[in-house]
């Protein structure tokens, strides 16, 4: 027997889906209905408790209103004392003296001294009653005798009556005194209760419980107590929402023993929702309003989370019923014109195949698919034998249909048995495809190695005319006009540069090039290419900075002329973009990875564009930029970013309009070890460098120090360290023994008075100016050493004068140096002056000069120089000191 299946129809979906509907609704409004009616059942048990405690409270305070007047009002009755004080306040208004201050006393109006008495027993029986309450409790006492008022309260009487005129203290008691006048003239009514109030400057809720003694031939007595209900309500219910007000059917005092659910009962008083309490024994009834809005509003915090999680049940519900019946059980409008595009799509897929393709139903005897193909070989063919001899022959064999060889492939359907595929392809016409297509291809690899022959003997044949062209030129350079060799000078190189980038690039193409690795300084790299890249820098108008992060004297391993390659085309490349500003070079080693070099050649250009930059995948695919000297080559980028293929590495080029170009090269040239040095090339030597560009003292001082040089700045060296010589790219500032710093200069050249004019980007350059500087200055000394004449300070050591020399000379030279920090010219120049005729008494000629050069200073105000020459008077007179010393 088969089992039962639930049959997946539209109508059995739609029940299932509204049943489950109903039920998340029937659930949400039983989960409400709880909700509220569990609220509503806490709200009726708390009032129950409220109810109790507050009939208990009445029935305390009935009590106590019999012993305030049975007790301690009729017995001390007309008994006067004399030890009790009392204060006048306000006219008619007495306070009460006494030492418990839990409780204070008013007595309003005329009394005599039994009043006063029975006032302090009341008050001191109230102290005991109220001393653990923190409420706000009073009791009001109408004597009916005297017809005084008395009030003892827990509240500050005496300073509330005292503090404000119109107090309301006067106020409250002139109220309760109207009310129980008024009862006091009732005579049908002994007790009443007044709604509930409230104290505004304290916020405590209250109702008053009064109580009348008659007394015969007198007015009637009146007792009051104002009973607090603060501490009865539970926070969570607002007092505002309760009201005390008088029963129509009041409950006996017999069944203040009846549980909550008969002493307690719930209206719907709209908009509000009351429930109601009788107090027993009393004609009073305790009503607490809840809100419906408010009711609402809470029970949906409450069952939020429930109630979104059934919402959204709800709407996946609907969601999953709308798409189930459009989608999937209801069919679409459309779903005809579907079939009838697929099968339109199925016949055109049929019809463009290049083979037969025939699908034949032999249970049916008809053909279900085919093309134009097997439609024109079918009546030729004898299917049944087909697939007899193709079981035979793994289902592929050839058949002759005028005299045309077709290969006939057979295939068994899996799900129709009766269906057989069968494929017909044409060798013939398959075959002269193929040789048309292999006819091709040799045309094709022919055309490429024509090109390559072409391009690699076209570079060949121009190569020496090109260079021959350049030597001639290079010779007559110093025999004819300069601009005019050097321009047809470049435009030659430019074109040599051309013809080698073809050569090296076709060279790429056919691998016919491998990397030729080798050991190779750097740092000599660099100085050769800006050589190179100089004179068009100068023509330009451009500064070039290279910036060389690495150790001067560190060899690497890699190919040197496939480096260069890379950097001058790139570098000349960055120059034909650049109209103004400057180029940089800054060489690194990325983190971690010490074996290979991190390039970035950095302009401040037009940018390039986007075609431009396209030239990277395959060259001359954009157009590039010019200048008025020429135009960038179309195959630079593409040369490069082989040749760093080559050499293990990659070019990134970036690029924003109107800023610059980046272009970064990592390349694989590991470290080659070298032998630690004992001493470095410019071990001792002293360097004060005064340069104002940021930049180039970062180069020029990683050169120095990397030499070995002592670098300092014009603040150390005021501080009182001798320099050796002086680097600065500021030509005022220029002294004896100084190198000036340029970007224009081939490499180095010398000026007047020891000094050499410098390129700093070329190392070679700065190392040989530097040597040979220090060379003439250690010369000079010797010189200087052999000629010095003892004369010249004989007089400077006879008795007397070299005491005097000692104790005046190098303090003015201290004076010297605290001036020139403080700019005091003035003071430098009296300074200058004294020490200059200290020289001139002396007889020593060379201090006297270095005063009046100082002097000269002065008057400029050329503060680098003033320093330069302090320094030397001092170095003057500390070898005059040692001389003497000896």
């Amino acid at each position: 027997m088969l089992p039962y299946k639930f049959p997946l129809t539209s109508g059995n979906v739609t029940r299932f889906f509204v049943m489950f509907i109903m039920v998340l609704l029937l659930t949400s409004v039983f989960m409400i209905h709880n909700a509220v009616n569990a609220r509503l059942t806490e709200k009726r048990y708390a009032m129950a408790d409220i109810n109790h405690a507050m009939q208990k409270r009445i029935d305390t305070y009935r009590f106590t209103t019999w012993q305030i007047y049975e007790n301690l009002a009729a017995s001390v009755a007309g008994m006067p004392s004399n030890s009790l004080q009392e204060t006048r306040l306000r006219p008619d208004v007495y306070y009460l003296e006494k030492n418990r201050r839990k409780t204070e006393a008013l007595i309003f109006g005329s009394h005599d001294g039994g009043t006063l008495d029975m006032t302090l027993r009341m008050s001191n029986y109230l102290d005991t009653l109220w001393g653990a309450e923190n409420s706000t409790w009073s009791m009001y006492f109408l004597n009916g005798q005297d017809n005084s008022m008395i009030l003892v309260s827990t509240l500050p009487l005496k300073d509330m009556t005292t503090r404000y005129k119109e107090s309301a203290i006067s106020n409250i008691v002139e109220a309760r005194r109207a009310e129980m006048l008024q009862q006091a003239n009732a005579l049908d009514e002994r007790e009443s209760f007044s709604p509930l109030r409230r104290f505004s400057w304290q916020n405590d809720h209250y109702f008053t419980v009064r109580t009348t003694f008659n007394q015969p031939g007198h007015l009637a007595t009146v007792v009051a107590f104002d009973l607090p209900v603060n501490d009865l309500v539970p926070l969570n219910m607002p007092l505002e929402n309760f009201q005390l007000k008088q029963d129509a059917a009041p409950v006996a005092e017999g069944d203040d023993n009846q549980d909550s659910n008969s002493s307690t009962r719930i209206d719907w008083i709209n908009p509000n929702i009351e429930i109601a309490a009788s107090l027993a024994s009393t004609p009073l009834q305790l009503v607490y309003r809840v809100p419906i809005t408010g009711l609402v509003i809470e029970t949906l915090h409450n069952l939020l989370w429930p109630l979104l999680a059934n919402l959204a049940l709800l709407i996946m519900s609907l969601a999953g019923l709308f798409l189930l019946r459009q989608q999937s059980l209801r069919p679409s409008e459309n779903q005809s014109a579907e079939l009838e595009s697929l099968r339109l799509l199925n016949e055109e897929i049929v019809g463009t195949l290049p083979v037969g393709l025939l699908v034949y139903d032999f249970a049916n005897n008809r053909t279900i698919i085919s093309n134009k193909i097997a439609e024109h070989l079918l009546p030729h063919l004898n299917l049944q034998k087909i697939i007899n001899m193709s079981d035979q022959h793994q289902g592929v064999l050839q058949a002759t249909v005028n005299n045309e060889v077709y290969e006939i492939r057979h295939a068994r359907s899996v799900i129709s048995p009766h269906t057989q595929l069968f494929m017909l392809r044409d060798q013939d016409r398959e075959l002269l495809v193929n040789k048309k297509l292999q006819k091709a291809q040799q045309v094709l690899d022919k055309n490429h190695q024509s090109r390559r022959q072409l391009l690699q003997n076209l570079g060949h044949a121009l190569q020496r005319p090109l260079h021959d062209v350049i030597g001639r030129l290079q010779s007559l350079r110093a025999e004819h006009e300069p601009k005019q060799l050097e321009s047809s000078l470049e435009a030659s190189q430019a074109l040599s540069r051309l013809v080698d980038d073809i050569v090296l690039l076709n060279q790429l193409e056919t691998l016919d090039w491998a990397p030729d690795a080798c050991s190779f300084s750097l740092q000599t790299l660099l100085d050769e290419l800006a050589v190179e890249i100089l004179p068009i820098m100068r023509r330009k108008g451009l500064t070039l900075m290279v910036n060389n992060t690495l150790s001067s004297d560190e060899t690497r391993f890699s190919d040197r002329r496939a480096i260069a390659k890379i950097l001058s085309t790139l570098l000349h490349y960055a120059v034909t973009t650049t109209t103004w500003g400057r180029v940089s070079i800054t060489i690194s080693t990325p983190p971690k990875r010490a074996d290979h070099l991190s390039i970035e050649i950095v302009d401040t250009g037009a940018g390039l564009s986007a075609e431009e930059m396209a030239n990277t995948d395959f060259p001359f695919l954009g157009e590039t930029h010019q200048d008025r000297f020429g135009q960038a080559s179309g195959m630079a980028f593409f040369l490069c970013k082989q040749l760093c293929k080559q050499l293990g590495g990659h070019l990134e080029i970036a690029a924003r309009p109107d800023i610059g170009s980046r272009y970064s090269i990592q390349l694989h040239a590991p470290l080659e070890p070298q032998q630690d040095q004992e001493e470095k090339l410019l071990e001792g030597v002293n360097a004060l460098i005064d340069i104002t560009l940021d930049d180039v003292r970062k180069i020029v001082v990683h050169q120095l120090e990397n030499w070995g040089a002592n670098c300092i700045t014009p603040d150390e060296r005021f501080s009182g360290q001798e320099h050796d010589v002086l680097v600065t790219d500021d030509p005022e500032r220029l002294t004896p023994w100084s190198l000036l710093l340029t970007d224009d200069e081939p490499g180095f050249s010398q000026l007047p008075a020891n000094q050499y004019r410098v390129n700093f980007n070329i190392s070679s350059a700065m190392q040989d100016a530097l040597l040979m500087l220090i060379e003439q200055q250690l010369a000079r000394g010797e010189l200087t050493d052999e000629n010095m004449d003892p004369q010249d300070t004989a007089q400077l050591f006879a008795s007397g004068y070299f005491q005097l020399f000692v104790d005046t000379v190098p303090d003015d030279v201290k004076r010297l140096y605290n001036e020139a920090t403080n700019r005091d010219y003035s003071a430098l120049a009296q300074i200058a002056h004294r020490l200059k005729g200290v020289f001139a008494m002396l007889n020593l000629l060379p201090g006297k000069q270095l005063c009046e050069t100082l002097e000269l200073h002065i008057k400029e105000c050329d503060d680098s120089n003033i320093k330069n020459t302090t320094s030397e008077v001092d170095t003057y007179v500390d070898e005059l000191l040692q001389q003497g010393n000896q």
